[in-house]
């Protein structure tokens, strides 16, 4: 197949080198694995068990049809076995399991979702229904599977530079995925990831930073163009998606990525290095995680604590199934332990627009608009309530502190006291212990926000600013439509008036300010905010090493003037070339 190269947004640095794997929304739910070379057998043999039992069942059900049984539903038993035993279901998964080293599950529906559009291309309707039979038999084989004992260990695929027919690590493709779908590829043998939609700063580009794995949004028609075992190429760096490359060009990309696996190498030796600028100006930098295996991470990476955890990542998919009071606690307890003593900031349910609690349900005309994060928690006060009871519980294990996101108005930060002391007052009635004086502070990321900071200094401890939505709210661009992507701007200069004044209120009123955005792990625009008077970032623990070495080699006295001068422009490209020559100015 010719080469060809496809540009989008990248979202998350480094490459990636791979098989494509097309994904469909469908086999989300399916195990992702792939078999070592001595439990390939063993693994077709689980397959192959599995449909001889649905076999048996059919032929059970088959002969204990009572006499005055429907005819049709004789005949559809009959369907089933026959589609059961046709050698694109009996056969065709077993051939990939045994080429492609796929665990038995995910076999089973690559070979369905293949024949499935063979079926949708059919003009006949009857025949083109049939479809769902093969479908629903698929659906019988895939539950025995799932309550089977794997036979075969997953295992961590490479390849060798030197051997192309060594099983490779997979590069997934889709049109779009989820956040919470995204979550479900940790510790799996997938390396990157490209999506035909997307923005910069959607939730799934942030999730895939949070990953640390190359990945490219907004690459559009991709889960067209590329095929299912195509060799890619993800530069997560530039946003380029190259398919099928030369040899040649595959030689030099590898040569990339063991340089900047290098570079990383010598980034860790700076772990217990304090983040201190050259002239005695300290900087503390934070973690962001979704979940508490996070912590590690950010342990490795050097983090004095986190400053943002993402608690809506507990509750997303979970619609029908809320988690209850205690299993958030041990979430949030399981957090805090881990930081060992280093403060955890946690967010309260964050849900909405690009993050819906059920990627089913209806959802408003402008989501970005509506019934979103503390607005939401405040037309669910049960639900908040026991949100805040848990994170309370957890904050007698150590430094724990309450983010409240999207607030804007004063009765909004008036309920939002009086239910945090509503969750004290019956935890002292059960008897149960928390931090009496937790504090809590706002998310700015909203202009109505930074432009009334008095009513939040007044009565909140501390504040963090959300650039993500901050920079969309401010410039009316919607951050996950890759048509308007290139209108999303950091350095707009309404954008950087806004952080500015939220910092300089929170020092003037002696609380702390941190940016908790992706702004903070944007190591061109490190030396901007700290001469914007930033003491605080909190980003992915992938990013903090680079972000340590910038702080490392910058000094306060060259970085004042030039600031100065960037936040008195209101020209957005001379804004953007003295923000290039401000990052690349040499420590003196």
């Amino acid at each position: 197949m010719a080469s060809f190269t496809l540009h989008g947004i990248p979202v998350s640095r480094g490459i990636a080198i791979g098989r494509a794997h097309l994904l469909a929304p469908a086999a989300l739910d399916v195990k992702h694995y792939l078999v070592a070379e001595e439990h390939v057998e063993a693994e077709v043999l689980r397959l192959q068990t599995a449909l001889a039992t649905v076999h048996r069942e059919l032929q059970t059900l088959w002969n204990e049809l009572p006499k005055d049984a429907p005819t049709e539903l004789g005949a559809f038993i009959d369907v089933h076995a026959l589609i059961l035993s046709d050698p694109m279901i009996s056969e065709a998964p077993l051939d990939i399991i045994r080429s492609r080293h796929y665990n038995a599950e995910w076999a089973l529906v690559t070979q369905i979702e293949e024949l499935s559009a063979q079926f949708d291309e059919i003009e006949d309707t009857y025949l083109r229904e049939r479809k769902v039979d093969i479908q629903q038999v698929a659906e019988r084989v895939l539950k025995k599977l799932m309550g089977s004992e794997p036979l075969a260990a997953a295992r961590p695929a490479t390849l060798d530079a030197d051997d192309d027919e060594v099983m490779a690590q997979m590069v997934v493709v889709a049109h779009d995925i989820s956040p919470a779908d995204m979550l479900k590829f940790r510790d799996r043998s997938f390396i990157g990831f490209v999506t035909d939609v997307g923005g910069q700063n959607s939730h799934t580009a942030i999730v895939a930073r949070s990953l640390d794995i190359p990945a490219a949004v907004g690459v559009a028609q991709a889960s067209t163009l590329i095929e299912q075992d195509d060799w890619v190429i993800i530069d997560g760096d530039a946003g380029v998606v190259i398919v099928s490359p030369s040899p040649l060009v595959l030689q030099q990309y590898r040569d990339r990525q063991l340089a900047a696996q290098r570079a990383r190498k010598k980034l860790s030796k700076l772990k217990k290095t304090p983040a201190v600028t050259q002239d005695g100006t300290a900087v503390t930098l934070l973690a962001n995680i979704e979940l508490p295996d996070d912590c590690g991470p950010a342990l490795e990476a050097g983090a004095n604590g986190v400053g943002l955890f993402r608690s809506e990542f507990l509750f997303m998919g979970r619609a029908a199934d809320m988690p209850s009071e205690d299993e958030q606690f041990e979430q949030y307890k399981r957090a805090v332990t881990a930081m060992k003593g280093r403060p955890v900031v946690i967010r309260t349910l964050d849900i909405g627009a690009d993050k819906p609690l059920d990627p089913t349900e209806h959802t408003a005309l402008n989501p970005a608009l509506g019934l979103r994060a503390i607005r939401y928690c405040l037309s669910e006060p049960q639900l908040f309530l026991t949100q805040l009871r848990a994170i309370l519980r957890a904050s007698a294990f150590g430094k724990l502190r309450i983010l409240i996101p999207m607030m804007a108005h004063a009765h909004e930060i008036d309920q939002t006291l009086a239910m945090i002391e509503l969750a004290k007052a019956e935890l002292r009635e059960a008897n149960v212990k928390f931090d009496a004086v937790v504090d809590v502070g706002a998310m700015i990321e909203i202009p109505a926000a930074a432009l009334a900071l008095p009513m939040f200094v007044r009565k909140l401890d501390f504040l963090s600013i959300g650039t993500n939505d901050l920079i969309q709210y401010t410039l009316a661009i919607d951050r996950v439509d890759y048509e308007v992507a290139h209108l999303y701007n950091p350095l707009h200069p309404a954008v950087l008036q806004l952080i500015a004044m939220t910092i300089a209120a929170g020092h003037k009123a002696g609380i702390d300010v941190a940016v908790c955005g992706e702004m903070a792990g944007d190591v061109k625009l490190t030396r901007l905010l700290l001469g914007m008077g930033l003491r605080e970032f909190s980003m992915h623990p992938a990013q903090l090493l680079s972000v340590k070495q910038e702080i490392l080699n910058s000094d306060m006295n060259l970085i004042l003037p030039q600031t100065r001068k960037i936040m008195r422009s209101m020209d957005p490209d001379v804004i953007a070339d003295a923000v290039a020559a401000l990052h690349a100015t040499p420590p003196l």
